[in-house]
């Protein structure tokens, strides 16, 4: 199943989702997609105007590919001009996931202060693309077209303090980029401390702030997004990671901040 069927499945029924083998990261579903799927049942639940501003996650436990998941969404309060809302991915009568969204409208404010300007990388087109080998890499990465420009790769004993670069969906029909596809596309990129291993290890997300630049600008799936994540600081087996995410023009869209686990 593509990215967008997939999207599809919850709208029509978020009771029961199945997530295939080709959407997995290890022993578990792909997280981003996990964010995705519950956050696009948060959305329904929500006045569309009132745009998502920030999602707290949780990974709380691997989600099984090919096991059926339900998408539950509960209102905590719906104030004048912001609603709270918490979403949960059960599976097996267990939490997997839990989300807590804040979406808001728009307010009259004199204040206006500029984001800080996208990363200097090399324009994608002198960037090599990203193979996926299948058996090696996790297989949500066949969905995902990835230019590396940043930092060293994963598991090269490199002292990055920062990787980065250029993605976008695979195998999806042009259509307008949104949160959901943005949720994936962010959490595609791996932690950014295993560049610092010298061996495969497992790495994952623990938790994840993902806070939304509104009205987003004006993207679809073709388009490129620019990504860099900056290793604050890691120790004793956790990472803590700032990112963003920009447009091809610049413009900032996303930012993002995980506590990740690494075993090595």
């Amino acid at each position: 199943m593509t990215f967008s069927q997939l999207l599809d499945a919850v709208r029509d029924h978020p009771q029961s989702v199945t997530i295939p083998a080709s959407w997995s990261q290890g022993r578990s579903c792909f997280g981003g997609l996990i964010a995705a799927l519950q956050f696009e049942a948060m959305r329904a639940k929500v006045p569309v105007d009132r745009p998502v501003r920030s999602l707290a996650i949780c990974f709380v436990g691997p989600a099984a590919i090919d096991t059926p998941i339900s998408f539950e969404v509960e209102i905590l309060r719906e104030g004048k001009a912001v609603s709270q809302v918490l979403g949960r991915a059960v599976q097996n009568g267990e939490t997997v996931t839990l989300i807590q969204g804040s979406f808001g409208a728009p307010r009259e404010s004199m204040i206006a202060v500029e984001a800080e300007p996208a990363p200097a990388l090399k324009p994608v087109e002198d960037v090599q693309a990203f193979p996926f080998i299948s058996g090696v890499m996790p297989e949500y990465l066949r969905f995902i077209d990835m230019r590396w420009a940043l930092g060293g790769l994963p598991y090269t004993h490199t002292k990055s303090p920062a990787i980065g670069g250029y993605a976008r969906l695979k195998d999806v029909e042009e259509e307008k980029l949104t949160e959901a596809h943005l949720l994936a596309l962010v959490d595609s990129w791996p932690p950014a401390v295993l560049p610092h291993l010298n061996k495969p290890a497992p790495g994952s997300s623990l938790t994840w702030t993902i806070e939304f630049v509104q009205p987003l600008p004006e993207l679809t799936t073709r388009d490129w997004t620019q990504y860099k994540a900056v290793i604050e600081h890691a120790r004793d087996g956790y990472g803590h990671v700032a990112a963003g995410l920009w447009t091809p023009k610049g413009e900032l869209v996303a930012i993002s901040r995980q506590t990740v686990t690494v075993f090595g």
